[in-house]
């Protein structure tokens, strides 16, 4: 019998009639054969109400309570959808991460999957159960209860789906699929029929929300094929899987953006051999991500250096970055909130010179400025101010013709 695993994100699950339609969507699934294992996240803006109250209480709570509080919301979730399920008819058990035995490092708002302990999913399967599981949640060999991250739901469901052989993975949203652009920015996006993992990657990394990052990862590495659509209509979606060779001939893919983003900048650092690898080892050691470094040349044997973070993490990159500075004898750290990221992304564009220039030349035909460029083999990113980022959004995707897809 095929085994499915299917994922339901927050805004399909934030009322009782969409949680009866979600039911009946596993339902329908069920009623084909298949074995199924439903992940689900929790309803609405359940997470970021609790992370408010958190914070209502104090602006730095400690992470370990943090996870307690935010692991509730997946917890009402398979509850109800659950006791849907037992309407119609369904035999359907509900099961947090640490019942799953979703293992975990000790990492407390950002943990890691290390293992996924099948036993318990098995004989629940094995008794012709639906089993209904908590995503973004976890524990580690501790006891300690983890979460896996912003949308680390989707992260859940690739981890079991990996874990059990599941025929299929298939993440249900609030829209049809991966589009060439976000579709309320430019309503000409096009639907894309299939990603590889590099692209979606690339392009999960850049700013696209319809899947985490690192659950692309984990899919890219243990062969897990996905499927993206919608909970609400019947056509297929995307799927993203190990491209073919043709498709690696399509130039540009799509146009991301990213306004989660603070440019941090560290004034007059010394130019000497290790001085970098102290800056950034000590924000390694507090977990926080580093997307794009851009060092200017030196003058006098003194450089800046620019990078950019998440803006929750900017803080964090202060405190850690100033700690180092004194050290060294450099000069401040500042801060920038008001940029966003725009990026293009595309497997062909490793072997077509002239790509990068293209979305230059298209960026300064709108009359935006660029205050950083990073690139990869199959993506360039640019930073701009966050006013421009609707607006280069546009452009980049009219100059590639990403309009005319098909």
């Amino acid at each position: 019998m095929p085994l499915i695993v299917q994922k339901y994100g927050g805004s399909s699950v934030a009322t009782s009639e969409k949680l009866r339609h979600v039911a009946e969507r596993v339902r329908e699934t069920r009623g084909t054969g298949a074995d199924m294992v439903v992940v689900v996240s929790a309803p609405g803006d359940m997470t970021d109400d609790l992370i408010a109250r958190a914070r209502e209480i104090t602006p730095t709570p400690p992470a370990r309570e943090l996870d307690m509080l935010m692991a509730v919301g997946e917890q009402v979730s398979i509850a109800l959808l659950s006791m849907c399920l037992h309407t119609l008819g369904e035999e359907a058990i509900s099961l947090t991460g640490s019942q799953v035995r979703i293992l975990t490092d000790g990492v407390h708002t950002k943990a890691r999957v290390l293992e996924v302990d099948r036993r318990r999913l098995d004989e629940e399967l094995a008794r012709g159960r639906i089993v209904v599981v908590a995503g973004f949640q976890g524990v580690t060999p501790d006891h300690e209860i983890t979460t896996l991250g912003r949308g680390g739901s989707d992260l859940s469901a690739v981890a079991l789906a990996s874990a059990l052989g599941a025929e299929a993975c298939e993440i249900y949203t609030d829209v049809n699929g991966v589009y060439t652009a976000d579709p309320r920015i430019v309503p000409e996006a096009q639907k894309l029929d299939r990603l590889s993992y590099d692209e979606m990657l690339e392009m999960a990394s850049s700013g696209a929300v319809v899947l985490q990052t690192r659950s692309v990862e984990y899919a890219k590495s243990y062969g897990v094929r996905l499927h993206v659509r919608s909970t609400w209509a019947r056509e297929a979606g995307t799927i993203v899987e190990e491209a073919p060779e043709v498709e690696r001939n399509r130039l540009v893919t799509g146009v991301t953006h990213d306004t989660d983003v603070a440019r941090m900048t560290i004034s007059n650092v010394p130019d000497l051999p290790g001085i970098a690898h102290r800056l950034f080892s000590a924000m390694a050691d507090r977990h926080i991500n580093v997307d794009m470094i851009v060092q200017t040349a030196s003058r006098d044997g003194r450089a800046d250096i620019s990078f950019t973070c998440t803006k929750a993490d900017a803080a964090g990159a202060q405190e850690a970055i100033r700690a180092v500075t004194r050290e060294i004898g450099s000069g401040d750290v500042t801060a920038a909130e008001g940029v966003a990221k725009v990026s293009i992304v595309g497997a062909g564009m490793a072997s077509h010179p002239g790509v990068a220039a293209s979305m230059f030349g298209a960026l300064a035909a709108a009359g935006i400025n660029i205050q950083m460029i990073s690139t990869s083999e199959i993506k360039v990113s640019c930073i701009v101010s966050s006013e421009d980022v609707q607006k280069a959004v546009r452009a980049v995707h009219r100059a590639f013709n990403l309009d005319a897809l098909r």
